[in-house]
């Protein structure tokens, strides 16, 4: 049973990847594409540990915490960029 749960919410997680695809191509402003890539990178850390679950093993676990600080220093570099106009100061 707990498999059938689980497909359901990696199918969510990447109806919802899908979603957030759509609006980093067609956001109005830059803003919104940072907060939609932002989101991306949560959906993409759910469905690593989602499928870690699955397959039973840990692996999934130590690339999601790689992959989440990875998606952090993109997301404070890239609103760095959109206030200031560079990132290193």
């Amino acid at each position: 049973m707990i498999e059938y749960a689980l497909y359901f919410a990696i199918g969510c997680f990447a109806v919802a990847l899908m979603l957030n695809l759509y609006r980093i191509v067609n956001a109005p402003v830059l803003g919104d594409r940072i907060l939609a890539l932002d989101t991306m990178v949560i959906n993409a850390i759910a469905l690593l540990s989602l499928f870690g679950v699955l397959k039973q093993t840990s692996i999934y676990f130590e690339a999601s915490m790689i992959f989440a600080m990875t998606g952090f220093v993109s997301t404070v570099s890239y609103t760095r960029f959109m206030l200031r106009g560079d990132i290193i100061e």
